[in-house]
């Protein structure tokens, strides 16, 4: 029972954190130094506040109350202009202990002034701390004028307490600036890494539809003869410049998609590779389709990288060995799916020297085939690309089902 009690009241104590932070900070300094100013007065809390110097004490007065007001009244602006509200309550506080005003909770101040000074100081932090340093020493020397029987070991004692807050305040500084540049820097890295998911996308989409719009119309020019034959071409080529402005537009819409209306993942729906496969091999390229297995659910983001797989194969194909017998297999296994496209031929559709030169599938500054390793490993799966052991040219990639291992 008591467990829960606890449990219930941690919830809600860190539920009034969060609101209590998702205020204004101009906001919240004002609430703050009313709520401080009205505890000052509250006499069993006076024995809370800081004292130093040791001189009689006198009874309260107008005096008392003013100095207690310039000691917690600044703490209004303790986030905005630090500087001046140390300089203000340090003051008041020198001066209240000079006169000998009773003990008071509103003393306090001086502790959270040197705090938001530490934290909040953006300039002349330094500047603003030799000035403490030198308020202090004359402020001692007061005392000793006042005949207070603190000793040196009891000034030191005390200007260390005050030098902790401010060093807080620093280090509170620190801490926040190195959040910030860690949410800047991770913010870049994720703004990195989604230009290169779509630039692997616009890879994809770009080389494949308009490798196999150029192939295909290519290959009409020869069926002037045929007139039915022409009409298919020009279906084909019409399908594919389809198919190249769907995925096309649908980019664009991530790269205009921002604020609210930006999803947080936006990922291109995958088509089928029956179609793909069809939409090549009427380009003139032969190639055979082998599935195995039942295709279990597979995530979207697998789904994709296994069409892309196929899809970059089949460019890499009708550019470097057309007319070369071309395997597709998609082999099915619970939680995996094994994709492997084969060329056939002694150069085995691997690019020339020349190709690679031009940019090939190998060398494509994180296209083509390296960009496929990317996809896939980033899914947590496997990818080989090269040589088959029988001549051709091999490309495997072992995807999981779930998209990540």
């Amino acid at each position: 029972m008591q467990v829960n009690l606890m449990a219930a009241a941690t919830t809600r104590l860190r539920a009034l954190s969060r609101w209590w932070r998702s205020r204004p900070a101009t906001t919240r300094d004002i609430e703050l130094a009313l709520v401080f100013t009205l505890l000052s007065f509250a006499e069993p809390l006076s024995k809370i506040g800081a004292r130093f110097g040791d001189l009689p004490t006198h009874d309260a007065s107008a005096a008392s109350v003013l100095l207690t007001l310039g000691m917690t009244l600044p703490t209004a602006m303790r986030t905005r202009w630090p500087a001046v509200c140390l300089a203000v309550a340090g003051a008041s506080f020198a001066v209240h202990e000079s006169l000998g005003c009773p003990p008071t909770f509103g003393s306090l101040g001086l502790y959270i002034a040197l705090y938001s000074v530490g934290a909040h100081q953006a300039r002349f932090r330094r500047v603003v701390a030799a000035g403490a340093t030198g308020g202090y020493v004359v402020f001692a020397v007061a005392l000793r004028a006042l005949d207070s029987p603190a000793g040196l070991a009891d000034y030191l004692l005390y200007f260390l307490a005050l030098a902790a807050m401010f060093g807080l305040g620093v280090l509170v500084r620190g801490r926040r600036a190195r959040e910030a540049e860690r949410r800047r820097l991770s913010a870049e890295a994720a703004v990195t890494a989604e230009r290169g998911r779509l630039a692997r996308e616009l890879h994809d989409v770009v080389t494949h539809h308009v490798t196999a719009m150029v192939v295909q119309s290519g290959a009409a020019q020869y069926l002037t003869e045929s007139p039915e034959s022409v009409t298919e071409a020009l279906g084909a080529i019409n399908g594919t410049g389809r198919r190249a402005l769907a995925e096309l537009r649908f980019l664009l819409g991530v790269l205009e998609a921002t604020g609210e209306s930006a999803p947080r993942e936006r990922v291109p729906v995958p088509g089928r590779v029956p179609d793909l496969v069809e939409q090549t091999r009427a380009g003139g390229q032969p190639i055979e389709l082998v599935e195995d297995g039942e295709r279990a659910d597979m995530a979207i983001g697998a789904q994709l990288t296994a069409y892309r797989v196929v899809q970059e194969s089949l460019t890499n194909a009708v550019k470097y060995a057309a007319g070369r017998r071309t395997l597709v297999r998609l082999a099915h296994t619970p939680g995996w799916t094994d994709v492997e496209v084969t060329t056939a031929g002694t150069a085995g559709g691997a690019p020339s020297s020349a190709a690679l030169r031009d940019g090939g599938p190998h060398v494509s500054g994180g296209r083509g085939l390296t960009g496929l390793r990317e996809r896939v490993e980033m899914l947590g799966g496997e990818f080989t690309a090269g040589p088959g052991p029988e001549g051709g040219f091999r490309v495997h990639a072992r995807i999981p089902a779930e998209g990540a291992a």
